[in-house]
């Protein structure tokens, strides 16, 4: 679908269009054949409706590698804000600072970041490139919430330039320890660009408490509970899990072709076969390697066969242009050989790789297929395939086997947790999971789905705006000083 034919929105007193701003590093909509179209994912869920409500706008990088101009557009709506980067931008901030610095630092550094000086000043002109978007399009007093890592300055460049704003942060990833993110040379000035915000949110109370102990180690500001001093500022750290459109989901599981679809599955598969299923993107974070190892241990071990069992893993790929992704993508695809070769037979093969996107409806097919979903990250920030799988059992039947290093797993407590750097175990328990009674099953499962349904993408968004809309602490000119200290 293209963008839609409205003319922008009338610019407010003050020069801005919106009183609501998403500022994130990237557009909600992407790029096919005809045009524009709606991205799927948590955080788009959560806020399109509240930003069509409101006078919304959408600050975001248009994807690609051109540096030129994407003139900004109606979509679905939504008054769309790109921002451009060049070739140079992209490899140097993008693929750089947040993907090789900053993405395996908060992920446990479990692939060792890199360090490297020549990428800090591009991340932070992109930041400045995006507080200066974003402080043009605000209307007086509006809210601006900043997404994730790749934009961590951006707060406090926004309230030097919009003292006026209401500023809130939510990281979508993991925040590290003190002992990980004390590598970071560049670690004050992180610390202080998210200490910008009004509201900075993490998925987890243990993000929010690893922030805290870090401001206060590393900067003169002093925080506990719930709330850092800013120069006389509050500064509010609290924990938002966020979460899937659950009725989506649960519609298209109840459709009548999603279910046809998932016998076919389970038809071509083989219908007396335990159908264990991962969706992922391809990233070394997501222990795929490690549930492929444990799935050979099972075989291995001669107490089920490819005859029995079958596990479908569907690899999203990304960032193909790093060295680390293509590293994973071939540990995989050796894997993949390796257990195939020793364990197929004719007509059957225990792992049905593929490795590209599916539309959801698909993915939901899949969910209904599966008898196991495994999720086995080695560091998650929240993992939402997990809560999508749940959400689409609405017979209550499947197991979850999650990683207990997913902050799913702080939701999630009636899965099947998993520790995936032990892969003997790992097996052991997925055994004991395709073993499970149908009772069992269905006392987890509804009880998982009940805490889906409690909290959706739409709770998260609305918690996150209640909170960052509370009183504003102080003047705006005085503390817009302070902060410029």
């Amino acid at each position: 679908m293209c963008g839609d034919e409205n003319p922008a929105p009338p610019a407010l007193d003050g020069g801005g269009r919106g009183d609501l701003v998403v500022v994130a590093n990237r557009l909600p909509v992407h790029r096919t054949d005809g045009g524009w179209e709606t991205s799927p994912g948590g955080l788009v869920s959560g806020l399109l409706p509240l930003l069509q409500k409101r006078q919304g706008v959408w600050v975001g990088w248009g994807g690609g590698r051109a540096s030129g101009e994407i003139a900004p557009f109606r979509h679905d709506g939504l008054w769309n804000v790109p921002v451009s980067l060049s070739a140079d931008e992209v490899r140097d901030y993008y693929e750089g600072f947040a993907n090789s610095t900053l993405w395996p630092l908060y992920h446990d550094a479990c692939q060792q970041p890199q360090f490297h000086r020549q990428w800090w000043q591009p991340y932070v002109t992109v930041n400045e490139r995006f507080a200066e978007v974003a402080a043009r399009e605000a209307a007086p007093g509006a809210s601006v919430l900043v997404q994730d890592y790749h934009l961590q300055l951006v707060p406090g460049m926004l309230r030097r330039m919009r003292p006026d704003l209401r500023i809130g942060f939510f990281l979508h990833i993991p925040f590290p320890p003190v002992e990980l993110f004390s590598q970071l040379p560049w670690r004050q000035r992180i610390l202080e660009g998210l200490l910008g915000a009004d509201v900075v949110g993490f998925q987890t109370k243990q993000g929010a408490g690893n922030f805290i102990r870090l401001v206060n180690r590393y900067t003169p500001h002093r925080g506990a509970s719930h709330s850092i001093s800013v120069y006389g500022r509050r500064v509010e750290v609290r924990e938002f899990p966020i979460s899937i459109d659950y009725w989506k989901i649960d519609q298209l599981a109840a459709d009548p072709a999603t279910i046809e679809r998932a016998r076919e599955i389970r038809a071509e598969l083989g219908p007396n076969r335990t159908i264990m299923l991962g969706v992922d993107r391809l990233d070394y974070t997501k222990g795929i390697d490690h549930r492929i190892r444990a799935f050979h241990e099972i075989l291995a071990a001669g107490r089920h066969t490819v005859r029995d069992l079958v596990l479908v893993q569907v690899s999203v790929p990304s960032r193909d242009q790093v060295d680390e992704y293509i590293e994973i993508r071939e540990r995989i695809e050796t894997l993949v050989g390796h257990i195939n070769g020793e364990f197929g037979e004719v007509g059957q093969v225990p792992v049905h790789y593929l490795p590209r996107s599916l539309p959801i409806e698909k993915l939901v097919a899949y969910y209904l297929a599966a008898d196991l979903m495994l999720v086995t990250s080695l560091r998650d920030g929240m993992n939402l395939v997990a809560k999508e799988y749940c959400a689409a059992r609405r017979d209550d039947t499947g197991v979850l086997v999650l990683s207990e290093f997913t902050g799913a797993a702080h939701e999630l407590q009636r899965a099947v947790l998993v520790n995936p750097h032990d892969i003997d175990g790992m097996a052991v328990t997925i055994e004991r999971a395709i073993a499970m009674p149908r009772d069992e099953q269905a006392r987890r499962m509804r009880s998982l789905r009940q805490r889906v349904r409690k909290r959706t993408a739409y709770d998260w968004a609305d918690e996150f705006i209640a909170v960052l809309a509370g009183p504003a602490h102080g003047s705006s000119a005085a503390l817009a000083a302070g902060d410029a200290r």
